[in-house]
């Protein structure tokens, strides 16, 4: 007999709302991880969220533990874009009321056991869970071209590795890449006194402007925007619907994910980004170190000497990047290119090991990367995990398309 009929291993947005909503369904739940951990410890402060206020809650069976209710009772002037610092208290504030027990402790090791699965933790402790939900985040999955992949982490980094990018004040930045954390970055680092340049690979920079057309729809906004604020007016519908999405033919779910999380910044950096020049059409093809500093070689023969190189070219979803899943457990989880495939209930291959957040965005669509796919995520997962507890049939499973 397992120790619990459920582990979940990560303690952000979707750890949290997954362990919200198991509960409310009288599942007995053990969740593992510090709360919001990627979110103060992989991102520069100073910075702003780019969803909108309603896009922003994390999920909560009850609909209770929202932005709202958290502003009234701790953060009254608070107020969209909603500051980093703010969220992560956030996140706080909504664990001490739906995880009140967080085991704190960091999950080294999961495999397989007659009761399910053995959870291994930091302390030698183990136990074992009849069911384990993997909401672990991207923290492992920074994607590094791999023509850097050579320079000293003094000359070159990804924005995943700062937190305060005050440490560049009087340096000349370089920064790599078209979307959100490119273009805050860059205004950021501006901001603490850096000599910055930006480099985007596309023709142009995105930016977006819902918020402003949203205001002028006022109660027509409903019409062409969703609550989950990812993806154009169109495709929002189907992005916002990962049932939906997992439904359709693999050819066109690529394309919407594609089009949906194009590279892209809100529109009310555009002002900030006012004195950083941002060369489009532009890619750096080569980098050397030059005594403490970096030559960089430009795709149009130019070059650059500067004192840092800042990558801020995304993730890149590895399941094998995450160093607790025992090597033959995770040679039993089917994958496409380093992600899982997915079926009802956000079940990977092997039964019983379930996976959520942006590793699950392959199956379910791009609504998994955003604080907004919570909801859908705790609750397409608990409605599969309640019914097989209960020994009825669980709803069919809907294999995703590979």
């Amino acid at each position: 007999m397992a120790d619990h009929e459920v582990v979940v291993v990560g303690a952000g947005p979707y750890g949290l709302a997954a362990t919200a909503h198991l509960r409310a369904a009288g599942l007995d739940v053990r969740t593992f991880g510090e709360a919001m951990t990627f979110w103060s410890e992989r991102m520069p402060a100073g910075m702003l969220l780019r969803s909108a206020w309603e896009a922003s809650h994390i999920a909560d069976p009850g609909g209770e533990l929202t932005l709202d209710r958290y502003r009234d009772e701790r953060a009254a002037d608070l107020a969209a874009p909603v500051p980093l610092e703010r969220f992560v208290d956030y996140g706080r504030w909504f664990a001490e009321r739906a995880v009140p027990d967080l085991d704190r402790r960091q999950v080294v090791r999961i495999d397989r056991s007659e009761a399910g699965f053995r959870v291994a933790l930091e302390d030698g402790d183990e136990l074992t869970a009849r069911r384990v939900v993997l909401a672990a985040g991207i923290s492992p999955f920074p994607r590094r071209p791999a023509v850097f992949d050579a320079l000293p982490p003094e000359l070159a980094s990804h924005s995943a590795d700062h937190v305060d990018l005050g440490r560049f004040a009087g340096l000349a930045v370089a920064v790599v890449g078209g979307g959100q954390s490119a273009l805050e970055s860059a205004a950021l680092l501006a901001e603490a006194g850096a000599t910055v340049e930006v480099f985007v690979r596309d023709q142009v920079v995105h930016w977006l402007r819902g918020a402003a057309l949203r205001r002028r729809l006022g109660p027509f906004q409903r019409l062409l925007y969703t609550k989950t604020d990812v993806g154009p007016p169109g495709l929002n519908w189907i992005i916002a619907v990962p049932e939906l999405f997992l439904r359709l033919p693999r050819e066109l779910q690529d394309r919407i994910a594609r089009r949906a999380t194009r590279p892209a910044g809100a529109g009310w950096l555009v002002p900030r980004l006012a004195g950083v020049p941002i060369h489009t059409g532009r890619s750096v093809l080569a980098a050397r170190p030059q005594g403490e500093r970096l030559r960089l070689r430009l795709d149009d023969g130019d070059a650059r000497t500067v004192d840092h190189l800042l990558l801020c070219t995304g993730y890149r979803v590895d399941l094998a990047r995450y160093a607790f899943l025992a090597p033959p457990l995770l040679a039993e989880v089917r994958r496409v290119d380093g992600a899982p495939l997915l079926r009802a209930g956000y079940e990977t291959s092997v039964a019983g090991l379930h996976v959520l957040g942006a590793p699950a965005a392959y199956s379910f669509g791009p609504v998994m990367r955003f604080v907004s796919g919570t909801g859908y995520g705790a609750r397409g997962l608990t409605r599969v995990v309640a019914a097989r507890r209960g020994g009825r049939a669980a709803p069919r499973a809907v294999a995703a398309r590979a």
